[in-house]
């Protein structure tokens, strides 16, 4: 997520380095760089030219305190002047109304209907609500469908009316069935168009003053750049739209749409989109983000992905058997797919601080456990409960049964047995979730 605006802003910052003095050269400088490094980023010139214009006045005049080093306060200065253009805030997402109705918009290819049904699924599981998705869409061929398919994978019921083409009759009547069956979140995925496109523009301004909903939320695909912040503008024109959701965020994007889209429409982004799966979504917090663009991770929001998906009475029976040395390939396994479920394991590496910088040209792939649970689901229960047991001839089984070396059944052992003892070592501490967390992932190496 935003490797190279990341990298370059790190080379940007280290012009300070060494210094004992922030001057009206250094820091010409070093702001030099930085708006070099946000514009190639995509990011907007007049905004790059405003925002190192506030940070060459915030840090000219200001003494270097005893504790810090002019690189590091200029790296506060940068990091709040990131936080206060992106937002500043984290903005909630509006659910007033009974039922409360959520209207998406965007263009062709955004990524809207998967994003419906993401948050259709966060809204169920963190939100304890009861949504509803109206399918809106009535021009792509097979929009109906995917929606069906998206609301399937996460139990959530989809409205449609295949012998209607009118969407805002559409709309009308999934909210009335809303209100009639107990929804009580209502999430309308219209069609993507273009903003160029008169007739699509005023379809969705008539469904939207039709249904009159709590939310309007323009979603558009931060691997489009500045394009998206245009687009964005030309849609809120007519929408007058509540907030942003950016998808596409752990693909090969700049940041520009990120950084400079609250400038140009003044609304907050509200969501963003991490990956593939129905999980892959995240508030959206303006100074967590400025953190992770200048390297320094984000560990607050990887501490929240881990309470989500480890459960208190399954850590206390993992502790135990951790404490009896009881802990087996199949508490490892557990804890591997519970890990899985926290969402993509770069955007994951990329939430611990300097993992960004360390892990550069890496490609950690999501699949990076499939060998792992290749080779644990080759060993027998017995096995599994008791690795010790496992002599030359059973490593020679288990390898040809997961397709790999017995060299690489040998690491696993061993890599098992360091994490094992590490963990054990570290029963006597906080943060035990987080330990077996991150012990998971030392296996995976």
């Amino acid at each position: 997520m935003f490797d190279n605006l990341s990298e370059k802003l790190d080379k940007a910052l280290h012009v300070l380095k060494g210094h004992g003095q922030i001057t009206e050269i250094n820091v010409a400088e070093t702001t030099k760089e930085v708006r070099r490094a946000l514009l190639d980023a995509d990011v907007n010139f007049k905004i790059a030219k405003e925002f190192t214009n506030r940070v060459k006045e915030k840090a000219l005049g200001q003494d270097v305190l005893t504790t810090l080093q002019p690189g590091q306060l200029m790296v506060k200065i940068v990091k709040d002047e990131l936080t206060e253009l992106m937002g500043g805030e984290t903005e909630g997402i509006n659910l007033s109304g009974n039922p409360s109705i959520i209207l998406m918009s965007g263009l062709q290819g955004s990524g809207k209907t998967t994003f419906s049904g993401k948050l259709a699924n966060y809204l169920k599981t963190k939100k304890s609500k009861k949504p509803l998705l109206v399918a809106c869409d009535v021009y792509r061929p097979a929009a109906i469908d995917q929606l069906h398919v998206v609301g399937e994978q996460i139990s959530v019921e989809v409205y449609s009316d295949r012998d209607n083409s009118d969407p805002v009759a559409i709309a009308k009547a999934g909210i009335a069935k809303a209100k009639a069956e107990g929804f009580n979140v209502v999430i309308v995925d219209t069609a993507g168009r273009l903003a160029v496109d008169e007739m699509m523009m005023a379809e969705i301004s008539d469904i939207h003053k039709a249904i009159e909903p709590q939310e309007t939320l323009f979603v558009v695909d931060s691997m489009t750049g500045q394009d998206a912040v245009n687009t964005a503008k030309a849609f809120n024109d007519i929408l007058n739209f509540d907030g942003v959701i950016l998808t596409k965020l752990d693909g090969d994007t700049r940041g520009g749409a990120a950084i400079s889209i609250k400038s140009v429409v003044d609304k907050p982004i509200k969501f963003i989109g991490t990956g593939e799966k129905m999980e892959a979504i995240d508030v959206f917090h303006p100074d967590r983000m400025a953190d992770r663009i200048l390297g320094m991770g984000d560990v607050i929001s990887l501490v929240e992905r881990a309470q989500d998906q480890f459960d208190e009475e399954e850590a206390r029976k993992i502790q135990k058997k951790i404490a009896k040395n009881k802990f087996g390939f199949d508490d490892f396994l557990s804890q591997i797919q519970q890990i899985k479920k926290m969402g993509n394991l770069k955007d994951l590496m990329g939430m611990i601080p300097g993992a960004g910088k360390a892990l550069k040209g890496l490609d950690i792939d999501d699949d990076a456990f499939k060998h792992i649970e290749a080779i644990i689901h080759s060993m027998t229960p017995d096995e599994r409960a008791n690795p010790s047991k496992l002599d030359v001839s059973r490593k020679k089984r288990i390898a040809k049964g997961s397709g790999r070396e017995v060299q690489d059944v040998n690491q696993l052992l061993k890599q098992f047995d360091q994490m094992s003892k590490m963990m054990k070592m570290m029963q006597g501490g906080g943060g035990k979730k987080m330990m077996q967390m991150m012990g998971g992932m030392n296996g995976m190496r």
